[in-house]
C-alpha cells in the first residue's frame, strides 16, 4: 500500500476510512453532507434542518434532528476513494460507533469555535488516543468565532490531547465576520466562496505578524520530529516547502501531531481544503489492519449488525488486507461461512456489488455468526486475537410490558434483534421480579429504542422503573409449630412440624438444619418441610424475600395414611410464616458502590448530588488517569440511582459519567421503609 511522500496524494488504490466524531450539535452530519457535495458524490447539498441529508435518514434521527446511529457514506475525490463513518455525538448514541472507530484510518474531531465548549471534545480525544487512531480537528461554524477565540481554543484543547496540536490555519476577519483563512504551511490566504472552492487572495497586512508567529509555532511542533527541519529553524533559514508538507503528512499519519483546520460545513468554507488534507494526509488502511490484528490475507472487521430491512440480517464492516468477493469463505474460530451478497452503503441506500476492494466498507449478507467487533478472515489469513468492544455503563433501565398480550411472543425476538444491532443495549427476564428489563446508556437512548421497537416490529409497550430488590430479615428468633390437617372423606392430609428460627449475620443467606430424632417425621418428608419454609421466605411479612435466617427442624408428627410430601410442605410454610411474623422483621435495601468521573471543579457538586440522594461519600480525589478530572466514590441506595445520570450531566456540560455495582444490603427504616412496605402491599400478589 502506498504512503504519502513529499506531500503528494497517498497513491493507494485502497479505500481510506475516515470517522467523523465530536460532541452533539457540532455539525458532523452537515460536514459529511458538505464533503459529499464538494467531491461531486451528490449534486445538491441537503441540510439537517430540512431533513434531506444523505445521513441521518432514519425516522428517529429525522424526528430528533440529530444522529442516533452511525451513518455510512462514500465518495471519490481526485482519483482517491474515501468511506465516511459519521458517529453520533450524543451520550446515549456515541457507543454505536465504538467498534467502527477501530476500523478507521483517521478521525476528524468536529467541534465548534467556542473555547468554553472545548471540554466537550475531551472524551473523543481521549478515546482516539487510547485506540491509536490518527486524527485531526475541524473547527466548524467558524463564521461564529469571536476575535481571538481560536488561539484560546487551542489553549483549552492542548491539555486534553496526548499529541501536540498543530494549528494549520488562522481566520481572516472582515468586521464581525470570518471570510477566509491563512494557510500557515503554504503561507497563502483564501477567501471563502459559498458553494465553491475558496479563492486565493493576498494575506491581509494586519495578519502578517500573527501569521509569522503562528507559522513559527507550527514549524517548531514539526521540528520535534525532524532533525532537518530543526536545523533549518536553528539556522534561521526558511525551510523547504516540500519538507514542511511531507512532515505534516508523515507526522499526521504516524499520530505524532493533531492538525487543526477551520471551516464551515453549511457554507462550504474550508471544505475543499479539508478534502485535500484527507487526500494527502490520511493513512493507508495498513495501520488499521495492524491495529485489528490482520497481518496478511483477507479479512472483514464487523462493526455493526443491521436487522429488519428487506435484505434481512447484514453485517456492516470494513474489508482489510486483500479484497472480498461474494461467496468467499470467512472463518471465525471453528466456524466457516460463505458470504452472501455484498452492498455499498450510501446513507439509507444500498447498491449491490460483486466484489469489494481493500479498505471498502460494505454490508455483507449471510454471515450469521458475526457480531460487532469481530474480525473474520479468509482461509489462510494471518489474524491475531482481537478483543470485542467494551461499552459504557448502562445507567438507565425500564421494566416493559406489552400493551397487547398477543405481542408477548414477538417481544423477545424483537429485543434480541435490537440488542444485536446495538450492543450498548441489553435485556433480561428477571427471575425474582418476573419483569422484562431493558437497559441502555441513558433515558434518551431507551426512548429511541422503544420507538424503534414499535415502528419496526409493531410491539407497543408500557414502561415503569424496575422493582428494587428489597429484602427483609429478622431481629430475633422464634419457636413455632406448623400443623396442616384436613379431612374430606377418604385419605386426608396431615403434616406437623416444629421449627426454630434465628437471625444470621448479614450475607450468610439461608441455613436449614434437621434435628429430628426417633423418626417423628420420616426422612422422605423432611425435604418437603424445607421446601415449604423456602416458599414462606419468598415473600415475608413485609412483602419481600427473606434473607440471613437459620431454620432448625426440631420435632413433629405424622400419620401413616394421611401424611404426604404436600402436607408437610404446607406445614413447613405455615410454621415459617408464623415464625417470621413473630421475629421482628425489618426491611433491607440494596446499596451500590458508585464511582463518578467528572471534570475538575465539579466533583464537590457531584458529591452534593449524591448526598441529597441519601448517598454516603467515601472520597473525592483527582482522577487516577485523566488530567484535570476528579473522581467521587460513594455508597448509594439503588433506589436513588434512577435519574442520577441526567443530574450529573447537567452540572458538567454533559461530561460526567458513573458506574454502579451492588455492594451490600443495609437496613432501611423510618418513613422510607413505611412507604416501600405500603407500596408493596398495594401490589397484586
Amino acid at each position: 500500500m502506498g504512503s504519502t511522500q513529499n506531500g503528494q496524494a497517498n497513491g493507494s488504490a485502497a479505500t481510506r476510512a475516515v470517522a467523523l466524531v465530536g460532541p452533539a450539535g457540532t455539525g458532523k452530519t452537515s460536514l459529511a453532507e458538505a464533503l459529499l457535495f464538494a467531491s461531486g458524490a451528490i449534486n445538491r447539498q441537503g441540510s439537517v434542518e430540512q431533513g434531506n441529508t444523505v445521513g441521518d435518514a432514519s425516522p428517529e434521527a429525522r424526528s430528533r434532528g440529530g444522529s442516533t446511529e452511525i451513518n455510512l457514506t462514500h465518495f471519490d475525490y481526485m482519483g482517491d476513494r474515501f468511506a465516511l463513518i459519521d458517529v453520533p455525538g450524543g451520550a446515549g448514541f456515541a457507543a454505536d460507533g465504538l467498534a467502527a472507530l477501530q476500523s478507521a484510518d483517521m478521525a476528524l474531531v468536529v467541534i465548534d469555535p467556542a473555547p468554553e465548549r472545548a471540554g466537550l471534545a475531551e472524551p473523543m480525544l481521549r478515546q482516539l488516543d487510547e485506540l491509536g487512531v490518527p486524527h485531526a480537528i475541524f473547527v466548524n461554524k467558524i463564521e461564529h468565532a469571536r476575535a481571538g477565540a481560536i488561539r484560546e481554543l487551542i489553549g483549552e484543547l492542548q491539555p486534553m490531547s496526548r499529541e501536540p496540536l498543530a494549528l494549520r490555519q488562522i481566520p481572516i476577519r472582515e468586521g464581525d465576520n470570518v471570510t477566509g483563512y491563512v494557510d500557515l504551511a503554504l503561507e497563502r490566504a483564501y477567501r471563502y466562496r459559498p458553494g465553491k472552492e475558496s479563492e486565493r487572495v493576498e494575506i491581509p497586512g494586519e495578519l502578517l505578524e500573527r501569521e509569522k508567529e503562528e507559522r513559527t509555532h507550527l514549524l517548531e511542533t514539526l521540528a520535534d520530529f525532524d532533525d532537518q527541519l530543526l536545523e533549518a529553524l536553528l539556522m534561521d533559514e526558511q525551510p523547504d516547502q516540500q519538507l514542511v508538507m511531507a512532515d505534516l503528512a508523515a507526522d499526521t499519519q504516524e499520530n505524532k501531531v493533531v492538525p487543526v483546520v477551520l471551516g464551515s460545513a453549511l457554507s462550504d468554507g474550508g471544505v475543499h481544503r479539508l478534502l485535500k488534507l484527507l487526500r494527502h494526509e490520511a493513512p493507508a488502511p495498513g495501520a488499521a489492519a495492524a491495529r485489528l490484528g490482520v497481518n496478511g490475507g483477507g479479512a472483514l472487521h464487523v462493526f455493526k449488525i443491521a436487522n429488519g430491512g428487506a435484505m434481512g440480517r447484514l453485517a456492516l464492516g470494513r474489508v482489510l488486507g486483500d479484497g472480498l468477493t461474494e461467496g468467499d469463505e470467512l472463518v471465525l474460530g471453528d466456524t466457516a461461512e460463505r458470504t452472501g451478497s455484498l452492498f455499498f452503503v450510501q446513507g439509507d441506500k444500498t447498491a449491490k456489488q460483486h466484489a469489494a476492494q481493500p479498505g471498502d466498507i460494505v454490508a455483507v449478507a449471510k454471515v450469521d455468526s458475526a457480531r460487532a467487533g469481530m474480525v473474520l478472515g479468509r482461509k489462510g489469513a494471518a489474524l491475531a486475537e482481537s478483543g470485542l468492544v467494551a461499552y459504557p455503563a448502562r445507567n438507565a433501565a425500564v421494566a416493559i410490558t406489552t400493551r397487547d398480550r398477543k405481542d408477548d411472543v414477538k417481544l423477545s425476538t424483537a429485543l434480541h434483534r435490537l440488542c444485536e444491532e446495538d450492543p450498548a443495549l441489553e435485556w433480561e427476564q428477571d427471575d425474582a421480579s418476573h419483569e422484562t428489563i431493558l437497559r441502555g446508556i441513558n433515558d434518551e437512548h431507551l426512548a429511541v429504542v422503544l420507538g424503534r421497537l414499535q415502528r419496526r416490529y409493531g410491539v407497543a409497550v408500557d414502561t415503569r422503573p424496575p422493582r428494587i430488590a428489597y429484602r427483609e430479615s429478622i431481629r430475633k428468633g422464634a419457636h413455632v409449630r406448623g400443623r396442616h390437617k384436613k379431612q374430606s372423606g377418604g385419605h386426608g392430609q396431615y403434616g406437623d412440624c416444629v421449627i426454630e428460627i434465628r437471625p444470621l449475620p448479614r450475607g450468610e443467606g439461608f441455613r436449614f438444619e434437621d434435628k429430628i430424632t426417633g423418626g417423628v417425621i420420616p426422612k422422605q418428608y423432611i425435604p418437603a418441610v424445607e421446601a415449604g419454609v423456602k416458599e414462606a421466605m419468598a415473600r415475608g411479612p413485609l412483602g419481600f424475600p427473606v434473607v440471613d435466617v437459620a431454620v432448625t427442624l426440631l420435632d413433629g408428627s405424622f400419620h401413616s395414611v394421611d401424611s404426604s410430601e404436600l402436607a408437610f410442605k404446607i406445614a413447613g410454610r405455615m410454621a415459617m410464616g408464623d415464625a417470621l411474623a413473630q421475629s421482628a422483621p425489618y426491611l433491607l435495601e440494596p446499596v451500590a458502590k458508585v464511582t463518578v468521573d467528572t471534570p475538575g471543579g465539579t466533583g464537590s457538586k457531584a458529591g452534593s448530588v449524591l448526598s441529597a440522594r441519601r448517598g454516603q461519600i467515601l472520597g473525592l480525589s483527582p482522577h487516577p488517569e485523566w488530567a484535570r478530572w476528579e473522581r467521587v466514590e460513594a455508597l448509594l441506595p439503588e433506589s436513588a440511582i434512577h435519574g442520577l445520570d441526567a443530574e450529573l450531566r447537567s452540572l458538567s456540560q454533559g461530561l460526567a459519567s458513573f458506574v454502579a455495582a451492588f455492594d451490600h444490603l443495609a437496613e432501611l427504616g423510618g418513613k422510607h421503609a413505611d412507604d416501600v412496605v405500603k407500596a408493596r402491599a398495594a401490589e397484586p400478589h
